[in-house]
């Protein structure tokens, strides 16, 4: 079931008209969030204020009318109605219709909560990277949050990877420092020291802050040069998790004992497993 403007749909209910605006234009905000299967038996969505606080933010430039309690509301209402403890949930607000021109003021507003029991990107799995050919939305074009029409350029970037043999494709800038990949936030570690891409046009991530919390990284700006050199590289965010990188284009990296360790810490905390972090966990 999905949740829809209120009320719980079929999965495959015929929902949106064919004039509607996101469809054209992708006049839409959406986040990926996670829920999980918990210690104690029950389950619990991670970091959910932080999520629906950032979607707010998105549907804000479209002048959405965004109610994060309602929405969060409507998480766990969906999750519930669907028996789901270990999920992908999948919110998304959008332009409906009222014209097919460019002004929004004049659309419909819509909101719709789905969840799904599977894994919808990387989940984790040594990964193959390599460097895109095409470069991020600058932020001064389009701002850093989830905007449905701003996934054209992850898109893009993936199918190419892809056709090339590799599994996820890296955004550098003209400069040469490090962006993030397609749906993911990029660290290194060297010598034993976690570092975290920092570049002002990539997603602030919230699993790349949990990152943080958990490994006390340094977040900076990080050459090609600088990752290319490092001991070991992974990618984390809501679906991809802490992703080990086993090949950046030509260089193969080895054992990844430090990513291995926060991911089975970040495992631990998402579950419920660390009381420090509880508060990151909304019950379900």
């Amino acid at each position: 079931m999905i949740w829809f403007d209120g009320e719980f749909v079929a999965n495959d209910a015929p929902e949106a008209p064919l004039t509607t605006h996101a469809m054209h234009y992708g006049t839409a905000v959406f986040e990926g969030i996670r829920s999980y299967a918990t210690a104690d038996g029950g389950a619990a969505v991670f970091r959910l204020p932080e999520h629906m606080e950032r979607m707010r933010k998105g549907a804000e430039l479209f002048g959405i009318d965004f109610d994060v309690e309602r929405a969060s509301a409507a998480t766990v209402a969906t999750l519930r109605a669907n028996g789901h403890r270990d999920a992908y949930i999948r919110p998304l607000t959008w332009m409906g219709t009222g014209t097919i021109g460019l002004d929004v003021d004049p659309l419909s507003q819509h909101l719709m909560i789905a969840t799904m029991a599977k894994v919808v990107h990387l989940g984790g799995a040594r990964t193959r990277l390599t460097v895109s050919p095409w470069k991020r939305n600058p932020a001064t074009s389009l701002p850093a949050l989830k905007l449905s029409g701003a996934y054209v350029n992850s898109i893009l970037a993936k199918r190419e990877a892809k056709q090339r043999g590799f599994d996820e494709a890296l955004f550098t800038d003209d400069k040469g420092y490090v962006v993030e990949c397609t749906g993911a936030n990029v660290f290194m570690v060297k010598n034993g020291a976690v570092t975290s891409v920092e570049h002002r046009d990539a997603l602030p991530g919230i699993t790349r802050d949990t990152m943080i919390a958990l490994s006390g990284a340094q977040s900076r700006e990080v050459t090609l040069h600088e990752l290319l050199d490092a001991d070991e590289v992974f990618v984390c965010g809501t679906a991809a998790e802490a992703t080990p990188i086993a090949v950046l284009d030509r260089r193969e990296f080895g054992d990844n004992p430090v990513t291995r360790e926060l991911s089975a810490q970040y495992a631990r905390v998402v579950r419920g497993e660390d009381p420090r972090y509880r508060a990151w966990l909304t019950p379900v």
